[in-house]
């Protein structure tokens, strides 16, 4: 198989903070070439690097809010977090947790620090990804699949490290997480001097996003901790090698290939599908869900 060559390397924009609990880099879709339509169906990615949050006896957090049209991935490097949607979806997410709730045709979500762990307060490092839901199923109901870092599928790469599958297939195991287009999540788990193949389709468009370490991609790009890769969309395979321990968020999906029409926490195809969901939830058709 051809090799996928790495388009460009992206370093993380100046942070800003998602109501009071989550500082982020915002890669998706904001940074240089990494707009919606270039990494459709992925169309946000916002991360927490670590950073230190002090005890607190009111959790961290952001308030009640809608969405439609998509998918939101959160992902716990450090961490807890406390989450309810009007669906009846929620819970806590755990350190190596993964929370895959499917907004589809509306839902009203609130996430905050885990109560026990903002009274104690420590190191925050989370992954939020937006992956947008094929046309036919924007309006299909909302449903939420809870992934235990236990429950992901792990293949071991020996002295090399593993690699824990959260969605899509490596090396012919699968992760849990069921999704409406085919995509790819993952993270590999490098000891210092491992190395990990990967290999996706020519045209899914693939990336990933150094959590913890220093990695060589390809035998020849160096990537720092909090730099995002983005691979051309030419050839497979490619490699991550890990110059010291590392974290690797691999991601890869599928385009959809269809209108993007994007307004604050509404994703849809056209403007007037907008306006229908700012009709809907000013009508109460989102359900209620306490601030």
């Amino acid at each position: 198989m051809a090799t996928k060559k790495v388009e460009i390397v992206v370093a993380p924009k100046p942070a800003h903070f998602v109501g009071d609990g989550f500082r982020v880099h915002n890669f998706i879709p904001s940074a240089y070439h990494l707009d919606m339509k270039r990494m459709d169906p992925f169309i946000m990615l916002d991360y927490n690097s670590k950073y230190h949050f002090a005890a607190s006896e009111i959790p961290r957090g952001v308030g009640v809010h809608p969405h439609r049209g998509f998918e939101t991935v959160t992902i716990a490097y450090q961490g807890k977090v406390e989450h309810h949607d009007s669906a009846g979806g929620g819970g806590v997410i755990g350190q190596g947790d993964v929370q895959w709730m499917t907004a589809a045709s509306g839902v009203l979500h609130k996430e905050f620090h885990e109560t026990e762990w903002a009274k104690e307060g420590g190191i925050f490092q989370m992954v939020q990804l937006w992956v947008n839901l094929p046309a036919k199923d924007k309006m299909s109901t909302p449903k939420y699949q809870a992934i235990k870092n236990a429950d992901m599928k792990i293949v071991d790469l020996g002295e090399n490290g593993f690699v824990e599958i959260i969605a899509g297939e490596f090396q012919g195991e699968k992760g849990p997480a069921q999704t409406f287009s085919p995509v790819n999540l993952m993270n590999a788990k490098l000891k210092s001097g491992g190395t990990a193949e990967f290999s996706f389709p020519a045209s899914f468009n693939t990336g990933a996003l150094v959590i913890e370490g220093h990695i060589t991609v390809n035998g020849e790009e160096k990537v720092a901790t909090d730099h995002f890769v983005l691979f051309e969309n030419e050839g497979e395979t490619f490699t991550v090698t890990a110059n010291e321990d590392s974290v690797v968020l691999i991601i890869s999906g599928e385009p959809l290939n269809e209108p993007i029409f994007p307004h604050g926490p509404f994703v849809m195809n056209f403007r007037e599908e907008i306006i229908q969901a700012f009709n809907d939830f000013n009508t109460g058709k989102f359900g209620y869900l306490e601030d």
